[in-house]
């Protein structure tokens, strides 16, 4: 049986290797003017790169600076490792009585638990009750009882939001929640917005896995690569040209430690608190970078079959999956952009 998906993950069908870029019409005096402009900074635990056509360059880098600063925003708003932040304060609270949240977490919130429903519970802001055990920096993993005793906590459902009352709550003692899946592809698609509203139709940001891309590069697409998850930080397995577009990629080298053979990494099954192990990265391309985002974490966890029949009914978005050999799956809108004559 189809699935049938709410509005926002139903736009239009992505088909960029058939796509034709138009080169934008701007008069030679701005060309000559014009230029990229570039900035790289951390922020939210990872690497932030900003990019940008301006035909201003003090216009250009305030725009940047925008960007920049509503990231740190973001990061300040939702990050669990900063304890006097919004989310680390409803982690502290929220077991024990409502508590107010801003209209902007609440509306990010509600987002991922639409997610959840979509995914069937693939993506699960809860995993934090158990994923808050892992320590991969300094190679510590939960034992069998603390999974089993943390798993009762993990249940999307467990979250209760009054939109009245602009209040959340937890039904049950232990319950923690993470935006880490959806909160950077958020950050960046905020940038985006930011820029469009500056008038900058030239763009990309990128946040760790989590891209998207304002307009072409000029009359030619972004190429963005997919990382080889078993090669260096630098080696691509394949790349994809892309236009107006936000790109996500979830793999298991991201955050992790090998321990007996085993490898133990960020992506977290809700339903067993152990790391998924069928795939070795997962990315997907469409519209908008908060549901990139949470989509590549959920085709992670779901697996290659039952993840490529989860975005095969998703006509905004496409997906290509590495799995645990390193072959490589497409989604079907990739697969007929790729063939010739292809439906």
């Amino acid at each position: 049986m189809q699935r049938v998906l709410p509005n926002q993950f139903v736009q239009r069908k992505f088909t960029p290797l058939l796509a034709l870029l138009v080169v934008v019409g701007l008069g030679y005096s701005q060309i000559a003017s014009a230029e990229w402009l570039r900035r790289n900074e951390a922020i939210m635990g990872t690497s932030i790169y900003v990019e940008i056509w301006h035909t201003d360059r003090d216009a250009g880098a305030a725009a940047i600076d925008a960007v920049i600063e509503e990231l740190h925003r973001i990061d300040r708003l939702m990050s669990t490792f900063k304890p006097d932040s919004e989310i680390s304060l409803v982690n502290d609270e929220a077991s024990k009585h409502p508590v107010p949240i801003s209209e902007e977490l609440q509306s990010l919130i509600l987002e991922a638990l639409e997610l959840s429903e979509v995914t069937g519970g693939a993506f699960d802001i809860t995993y934090a009750s158990v994923g808050h055990h892992y320590n991969f920096r300094e190679r510590q993993r939960p034992d069998d009882d603390t999974i089993e005793q943390s798993l009762q906590a993990v249940d999307y459902r467990n979250v209760v939001i009054d939109k009245d009352a602009g209040t959340i709550s937890f039904s049950r003692d232990g319950v923690r929640i993470d935006l880490g899946g959806i909160a950077k592809g958020y950050a960046v698609e905020r940038g985006i917005i930011l820029l469009r509203e500056r008038g900058v139709q030239h763009a990309l940001i990128s946040a760790g896995g989590d891209s998207q891309m304002l307009g072409d590069r000029m009359g030619r697409p972004w190429l963005v690569g997919i990382r080889d998850p078993r090669g260096g930080r630098t080696d691509v397995i394949t790349h994809l040209p892309v236009a107006n577009e936000a790109v996500s990629t979830s793999g298991d080298y991201e955050r992790f430690f090998d321990e007996d053979g085993v490898r133990y990494h960020h992506i977290i099954v809700p339903t067993t608190g152990r790391p998924a192990s069928e795939v070795q990265s997962v990315t997907i391309i469409g519209p908008n970078a908060t549901i990139t985002d949470g989509l590549s974490t959920s085709v992670f966890v779901l697996g290659v079959a039952p993840g490529l029949e989860l975005i095969n009914g998703m006509e905004a978005f496409e997906t290509v999956i590495i799995d645990g050999s390193g072959k490589m799956h497409f989604s079907s809108g990739m697969l007929a952009a790729e063939v010739p004559g292809g439906d």
